[in-house]
């Protein structure tokens, strides 16, 4: 079989990560096995259409657009995800994958630029982190925490120098929870520590708030 359950596919400007505000098709597949308690696409759990792969890249490419994003829910938990990432990285587009850090990350095409979410404890889902795929990031991959408390930004500190994570992918990306943690303050900290990071806040959210499929 070479389904896919998805959820939507859409066009927008990505809203975070090192592509921010670059045109972008979004893939969302269906499914997650993780509920964290910030989650915006609680929509993409259940639900969607199964579609092949040949459908799939037909629509991608439909929307003449140079780079794609797959995301979730938790992409990586339909195996067909890692034929769909090779088959968009060979119709020559620039591939990005967004995924919880909870699932091995090992047979996704070197060509895809990982963008990993490491779950802080205020997530709810900070024992699901698979801490054995960081070895595996590369120079063209991303990190994500999302810290919604001073407590979460501590823990987010300490993972920085307990898995050597400087200089081991090109950004590393601290973003305040949405409505829980003022942007503000978060930036302060990071200037204050001085600290080799990002801040980060989600455009898309900015410009469109949070809503579905944009």
């Amino acid at each position: 079989m070479t389904d896919l359950r998805i959820t939507e596919i859409f066009h927008s400007l990505q809203g975070e990560a090192r592509t921010v505000g670059v045109p972008t098709v979004f893939v969302r597949l269906t499914g997650c096995p993780l509920r964290c308690q910030y989650c915006d696409s609680e929509y993409a759990f259940f639900g969607g259409e199964k579609k092949s792969l040949d459908e799939i890249e037909a629509l991608v490419i439909g929307f003449r657009c140079s780079h794609v994003c797959v995301t979730g829910g938790e992409p990586l938990a339909q195996p067909n995800c890692i034929p769909l990432l090779e088959r968009l990285c060979d119709a020559g587009l620039a591939v990005s994958l967004e995924t919880s850090g909870a699932m091995d990350i090992s047979a996704v095409d070197t060509r895809v630029s990982i963008v990993l979410d490491l779950k802080t404890p205020d997530s709810g889902e900070r024992d699901k982190n698979l801490l054995s795929n960081i070895p595996l990031l590369a120079a063209k991959d991303q990190i994500k925490f999302v810290i919604c408390s001073r407590s979460d930004y501590e823990w987010a500190r300490f993972m920085l120098d307990e898995q050597q994570l400087v200089g081991r992918v090109c950004d590393i990306f601290f973003s305040p929870s949405y409505t829980q943690l003022a942007p503000a303050e978060l930036a302060q900290w990071i200037l204050d520590d001085r600290l080799p990071v990002r801040f980060q806040m989600q455009l898309h959210k900015q410009l469109w708030g949070d809503k579905a499929g944009v």
